[in-house]
């Protein structure tokens, strides 16, 4: 076997190796369990790494195409950057998250410096409490005050009812057409719909994030972000 081919067969080697039972049913499956093949994985072992990250991005880019269209798409007004910018960056996010906080100055910095950046945020309460400021946030976002609102939140600290109504207050929210929203079906649809696509991204918490064909998780930094914007510039 060529080093070109076994490389494009290789993540699911890696994953057999590394993954115990759920490994190995690949592993039979890819017929690749032959005493070469394993032979050449044991005398090099370090590239299991990069073997297994390649089948996770190529595994993520398929959970992705499977919604990629509408993920993208935001709920009318939760946007951050420029609404017409030309490279979208979604992140999932949730007030109650201290990653999530830290995060936000990082994408703030990367909307300073990448004017064609659009970043749809996607509500995704999974701590407690998370659910009434994620609901807010989109009454914000229908009256055109997501960005005042998304950044108090996150200032107060956690979404505590004292802290989501400060936040409210100083986004300048009409409180009365924020609470007929809230109790209507919408608020509550466009989380599930969050939730689904987290599920079928596979995606375990917050922040995480798809920009261009890329998939990343957890704070992964403003140098990271902006490569990948760099990256889905370039597609």
């Amino acid at each position: 076997m060529s080093s070109v081919s076994f490389r494009s067969l290789a993540p699911v080697a890696a994953v057999a190796l590394i993954c115990g039972f759920g490994g190995a049913a690949l592993w039979t499956w890819s017929g690749l369990g032959h005493s070469q093949t394993k032979a050449y994985l044991l005398d090099n072992p370090g590239i299991l790494p990069d073997m297994v990250a390649s089948y996770e991005k190529e595994e993520a880019g398929k959970r992705l195409a499977q919604v990629a269209g509408d993920v993208t798409e935001p709920f009318p007004g939760a946007v951050l950057g420029n609404p017409e910018g030309t490279v979208t960056l979604v992140e999932f996010t949730d007030y109650g998250c201290g990653y999530c906080r830290k995060s936000a100055d990082h994408v703030a910095k990367l909307i300073s410096s990448n004017p064609d950046l659009r970043v749809v945020v996607r509500e995704w309460p999974i701590f407690e409490g998370s659910d009434h400021a994620a609901k807010m946030a989109l009454a914000a976002a229908k009256q055109g005050k997501f960005r005042a609102f998304h950044d108090a939140m996150f200032a107060q600290g956690n979404p505590t009812r004292a802290n989501i109504s400060a936040a409210a207050n100083t986004a300048k929210i009409d409180m009365d057409q924020a609470r007929r929203f809230i109790e209507a079906p919408d608020a509550g649809f466009e989380l599930s719909k969050n939730m689904a696509f987290a599920q079928q991204l596979g995606f375990s918490g917050t922040p995480s994030w798809i920009i261009g064909g890329a998939v990343l998780e957890g704070a992964v930094g403003q140098a990271a972000l902006q490569d990948a914007i760099d990256a889905a510039r370039a597609l």
